[in-house]
């Protein structure tokens, strides 16, 4: 197995606002990890009720010695409050506690916390400076990177946000052995979908480690958060703004987006609608010739290793359709797919109408 520093660092390449990634275990209670955090007299720590008794009062301890006044800030959690009230309570404590335009919030938590405190800061006084602490693995190989903000609405997910970089993104491992099973394996679905896309190499390593990271060992998972950062800071370096190659990180997320907001956000995870969208987006991917029955296999099998869904659910194939062109792939109406051209590769590509519903026939449930 691959072996990994003590603190490993992937480098955001984006010029002026480029930002280092650090990846090691116990990271929350290092000072010296927080060293590319801008200066400030006031920090905001937002968390969820779930993440903030196990780690907000480590993170608190750490910033105080670098910030005259830390304040935590306390969400709800679950991706049914991934919203605009939600929202509004960053906006709230901000006012409330006098924040200026210098001062420095911190995203802990998994996705959800993420993305909408990345979403508070780009809004806030039109811009002010945050740090990603992601503790789930989901959010640490994906969501924390790249500088996506965003909250849903009813009619489609991650609908309303910005691109706004963080100043870091740090991934404390240690965090990830307190993640329960189901939120383990919906991260894997975002680890896994590099390899068909852009890494065959790596999707060889998951295959051979995937039990090792369901058992949460240690070098697996540090192994398997580096490389995804990797790949995601290649992407992101020559994409920021998804305009091309970027796109291709949505694979399985048309299908996988309609999952979630046609059952209610919060029925299944992120990643559990990903998982079962990359088997959908495979079997698409093979009716356009890109790849044969036989990847579609090994992609499902591995997947369902991962502890995820691979038969979707019952919303019917029109309400499928209708959702999926809401998708931000979709031009004109015409419902666009991150689709495999050859394993290791992807592109963005339209598909029939009559094969989408093949698709849905073969992969969800009558």
């Amino acid at each position: 197995m691959p072996q990994t520093a003590l603190r490993d660092q992937v480098e955001i390449d984006l010029g002026d606002r480029s930002y280092p990634i650090l990846i090691a275990a116990d990271l929350l209670g290092e000072l010296d990890a927080f060293d590319a955090a801008p200066s400030a007299s006031t920090a905001l720590i937002v968390t969820n009720t779930t993440v903030a008794p196990l780690y907000a009062t480590a993170l608190k301890a750490t910033l105080a010695k670098r910030y005259h006044r830390v304040e935590t800030l306390v969400l709800p959690d679950g991706e049914v409050h991934k919203d605009w009230p939600t929202l509004n309570l960053i906006f709230d404590a901000l006012l409330g506690h006098g924040a200026d335009r210098k001062t420095v919030l911190f995203a802990l938590g998994g996705g959800v916390v993420g993305d909408m405190t990345g979403f508070a800061a780009a809004s806030y006084m039109r811009g002010v400076p945050f740090v990603q602490v992601p503790t789930t693995l989901l959010a640490q190989v994906d969501s924390s990177v790249g500088g996506k903000t965003a909250i849903n609405h009813p009619l489609g997910k991650n609908m309303i946000g910005a691109f706004y970089q963080p100043h870091l993104v740090l991934c404390d491992l240690a965090t990830l052995q307190t993640l329960p099973p189901r939120e383990l394996s919906a991260g894997l679905a975002e680890v896994i979908k590099y390899g068909p896309i852009y890494d065959m190499a790596f999707f060889d390593w998951i295959e051979a480690n995937v039990d090792a990271l369901v058992a949460l060992e240690p070098s697996a998972l540090a192994h398997a958060v580096k490389r995804s950062c990797e790949i995601k800071a290649e992407v992101v370096a020559q994409d920021e703004r998804e305009t091309g190659l970027r796109a291709i990180l949505n694979f399985g997320h048309t299908f996988g987006h309609a999952i979630e907001s046609g059952l209610g956000y919060g029925e299944w995870l992120h990643g559990e609608a990903v998982g079962c969208g990359m088997v959908m987006a495979a079997h698409l991917s093979q009716k356009l010739g890109g790849v044969d029955a036989a990847f579609v296999t090994r992609l499902t099998r591995l997947i369902q290793r991962a502890g995820l869904p691979i038969v979707g659910p019952a919303l019917g194939a029109e309400r499928y359709l209708e959702l999926m062109r809401i998708d931000k792939k979709s031009e004109a109406g015409e419902i666009r797919f991150v689709v495999i051209d050859q394993p290791g590769s992807a592109k963005v590509a339209a598909a029939p109408e009559a094969m989408v519903r093949e698709v849905l026939a073969q992969c969800c449930e009558a």
